[in-house]
């Protein structure tokens, strides 16, 4: 018996199905019916019930799965213990493929605190980020402006600026800020919502805020495309937050958009945290503001 089969096995149970299974573990459905049937003869009982439409728990598989439950609690715990009594341990941490100035200062004021703890990124999408936290994969992940993570606690650790790019010819660049209600009647452009959900929420969350519907503008491509284009094409404005000097563009005007931030969390387990993310709370808590 392993205990990668029993966390299969609950897997199957919890998602209710094979398939919706692999996705949240991330392998192959073949995968996890080859591993599950090894349990079952390496248990001697039938633990689901399969039929085209559906799959149960058996009877034996219901009363087995608190026990399955109770024996990966155990071993993350045997885990997290062993890491604190070897001293510092290692921490792996999920991160954006863009995470911003910040990280690298984080990760100094972090080995400055605690020199002996190994950190190991991954750089993976949002949905499988917050997904390798739950199962394990990863003991904490870097999110940024998500609101709702099941299963998980969000502790916040920063809050980065909300530029707004202009035409550097364009009245509202007088100053060094501007309200998003002063920006109401300018085209916008926006990123697809499927590219960046929560920053596309929190934009959109900021207009009803403020009261304004702002139109849409030309499509928002890359980043640097769309500011190249603010230069030329008629008035518009571009929203992003602020990760590192913005990019040097001819043309452009940066403005930080009062009362508005992209906020960076840590998406951890709900459960007492271990050490390694203790001190990288505390590192976080010594990063100066931007």
């Amino acid at each position: 018996m392993e205990l990668r089969q029993l966390a299969y096995f609950v897997a199957i149970a919890d998602e209710g199905g094979f398939a919706r299974a692999a996705e949240v573990l991330h392998v192959g459905q073949p995968a996890v019916s080859q591993q599950l049937r090894r349990l079952e003869r390496e248990l001697g009982v039938v633990l689901f019930d399969r039929t085209t439409r559906r799959v149960r728990l058996t009877a034996e598989g219901d009363r087995l799965l608190p026990e399955a439950r109770a024996v990966l609690a155990a071993a993350d715990r045997t885990r997290r213990l062993a890491a604190d009594l070897a001293g510092a341990g290692s921490l792996r941490l999920g991160t954006s493929p863009a995470p911003g100035r910040r990280l690298p200062t984080l990760l100094a004021a972090l080995a400055a605190r605690e020199p002996r703890l190994r950190v190991r990124l991954s750089t993976v999408k949002l949905a499988d980020r917050l997904a390798s936290v739950r199962s394990g994969v990863l003991d904490a992940a870097l999110v940024r402006d998500v609101d709702d993570a099941p299963g998980l606690e969000l502790l916040a650790l920063w809050d980065d600026p909300v530029l707004a790019a202009l035409p550097s010819g364009h009245p509202l660049t007088t100053g060094d800020t501007v309200r998003l209600r002063d920006l109401g009647g300018l085209p916008v452009r926006l990123a697809d919502p499927r590219a960046n959900p929560p920053f596309h929420g929190l934009m959109t969350a900021a207009f009803r805020a403020a009261g304004v519907d702002p139109p849409a503008g030309p499509p928002f491509t890359s980043l640097r495309e769309t500011l190249a284009d603010l230069a030329h094409a008629a008035p518009s404005w571009t929203p992003f937050y602020e990760v590192g000097p913005p990019p040097p563009m001819p043309g452009v005007a940066y403005l930080r958009v009062e009362a508005l931030v992209s906020t960076t969390y840590l998406a951890v387990r709900a459960e007492p945290p271990p050490a390694a993310i203790r001190q990288l709370l505390a590192a976080a808590r010594d990063l100066e503001p931007l």
